[in-house]
């Protein structure tokens, strides 16, 4: 064990303490590129850059929006939480940098290319069907790839510029049965395919989940790309799996994989690849260390969640990269330009429930600790509209105003029984309201408290801390969310001050 002070100057795992699911990474030269999850966020596929592997920041989405299914836009009842798009394939090649992804929600597959992965533009193709957890792989003679597929891992040819499945081409069977290393009792199939060529050889990463055990990376290599392929069990430690290779411009290699942790949601860790007899060895000794010889994380303030005062310069954009929508927003109900400094979220409909209200800005929540507060100016909300602050999940939480019968009331509901509760209900008599959500996921205690504050100084407990849980159903760790809704009449408006993130929470030392 490293003394204190030395573990201070390297980075510690998990890299990334925030949901980051899914990830896909390259290098380019000396700086990294990363892809992720972000399924019914809008925009979508989140691309990270890094010169050290271990400070990230956004630098660009693949995706604007799927598309216009009422399921994207909640719309007509409908929703697409835990589906829209899944994991994403990243690829650098001649020059142009690919990301592919598939959704259930569409039944395509995506392949979005552009020369420029952090300015764009980007160019997209789709086509059917979803190729299941796919990799995109770009062969030395030319010849463009997807693997794909759960236990029975499948391969099929598309054309040069991946845009499309290569006319004529039919899937053939790459591995009949890739779980197998691990065991006859398969719990989750091998999936999450990342495929590699090192050094003439070709290089295979799945997750299997054993019954009885836990998520474990397993890897085959072949000769030739049609194989045959033998594989191992590569690691399996702390359920810390899925993911791929990475290497260093000074040779050392890295596989980069993710952690189920509770209600903050699937975190990415490293984990140093030694070379054996021509296999990745991941892990020291096995293990998943706890330190890594990289430089220290700066923290994820502003790379991947930021403060927004919601002032805007002339040339920025409306939005910076850390924000995404709850769902393809309807973009004439929302501004940051209607008046200055604020951000305006208005109503043109009536909802019967937050998950399905739309037009809800969301924000990662990070640990192990953090504080989402915000100033709310409810002046010009109409009967019946709801606005504030949530932690979104299927198991929500939220604090705001709500108008009712020509009064305002500072409300806090939770829905840690899946169905929403009414806590408390306190009459408010002035028009700016301060709110605070603070997140606990230290040894995945996974508990948020909620505030008000009449002055922005003096913070009061409202309901009760809400036992915060990952659920399938949504599939992503919870997340901040300003949000405004009608139940009674559209027309009305909230206006936010700002959304300010900090970690560690109150009463913690720095």
């Amino acid at each position: 064990m490293l003394p204190l002070a030395a573990q201070e100057k390297q980075a510690q795992n998990p890299i990334v303490f925030a949901d980051v699911p899914d990830l896909s990474m390259i290098r380019v030269g000396k700086t990294y590129y990363m892809s992720s999850t972000t399924m019914h966020m809008s925009p979508g596929v989140p691309i990270m850059k890094s010169t050290d592997l271990v400070n990230w920041q956004l630098v660009s989405y693949a995706s604007d929006t799927l598309g216009s299914l009422d399921e994207l836009a909640l719309r007509n009842g409908k929703s697409t939480y835990g589906r829209g798009s899944w994991a994403s394939s990243l690829r650098f090649h001649n020059g142009t940098y690919y990301v592919t992804t598939f959704a259930q929600t569409t039944g395509k597959t995506y392949v979005y290319s552009t020369r420029n992965i952090e300015k764009g533009p980007w160019k997209v193709a789709s086509f059917r069907p979803s190729y299941h957890d796919h990799s995109l792989f770009f062969d030395d003679d030319g010849r463009v790839y997807l693997v794909y597929g759960a236990g029975k891992l499948r391969l099929l040819e598309l054309t040069a510029d991946a845009s499309a499945v290569k006319p004529g081409a039919t899937e053939q069977v790459l591995i009949e049965n890739a779980s197998a290393p691990a065991g006859p009792n398969i719990n989750l199939q091998a999936e999450g395919s990342q495929l590699f060529k090192i050094k003439g050889k070709y290089y295979l990463f799945n997750i299997v989940w054993p019954k009885d055990g836990m998520r474990t990376v397993v890897v085959h290599r072949a000769d030739k790309l049609m194989g045959p392929y033998e594989g191992r069990v590569a690691l399996q430690d702390l359920g810390v799996a899925q993911g791929g290779l990475i290497d260093t411009p000074d040779g050392r290699w890295f596989s980069y994989l993710f952690r189920d942790y509770g209600a903050v949601g699937r975190i990415p860790y490293l984990v140093p690849v030694t070379w054996a007899e021509g296999w990745p060895v991941p892990g020291t000794a096995g293990k998943v260390p706890t330190t890594l010889p990289l430089p220290p994380s700066k923290g994820l303030i502003p790379g991947i969640v930021a403060s927004d005062e919601f002032e805007r310069r002339k040339g920025e954009p409306a939005l910076p990269l850390v924000w995404q929508w709850n769902h393809n927003p309807e973009n004439s109900l929302w501004s940051v330009t209607d008046r200055a400094g604020y951000l305006r979220l208005k109503t043109d409909r009536t909802d019967t429930t937050f998950l399905l209200a739309r037009n809800t800005l969301t924000q990662r929540t990070i640990g192990p600790t953090c504080a989402g507060t915000t100033a709310l100016d409810v002046t010009h909300l109409q009967e019946g509209d709801f606005a504030g602050l949530a932690l979104l999940q299927k198991r929500y939480g939220l604090v705001g105003v709500e108008a009712r019968n020509g009064a305002k009331f500072i409300v806090m509901i939770s829905a840690e029984s899946e169905k929403p509760v009414e806590l408390q209900r306190l009459p408010l008599s002035q028009s700016v309201i301060h709110f605070k959500a603070e997140c606990d996921f230290r040894e995945r205690k996974d508990v948020a408290t909620f505030y008000y504050s009449l002055d922005g100084k003096a913070w009061h407990p409202i309901g009760q801390p809400l036992k915060m849980a990952y659920t399938l159903p949504h599939f992503m760790g919870y997340r901040f969310g300003l949000f405004n809704y009608a139940t009674k009449k559209a027309g009305g408006y909230a206006d936010f001050d700002y959304f300010r993130i900090a970690n560690p929470i109150t009463g913690e030392k720095p």
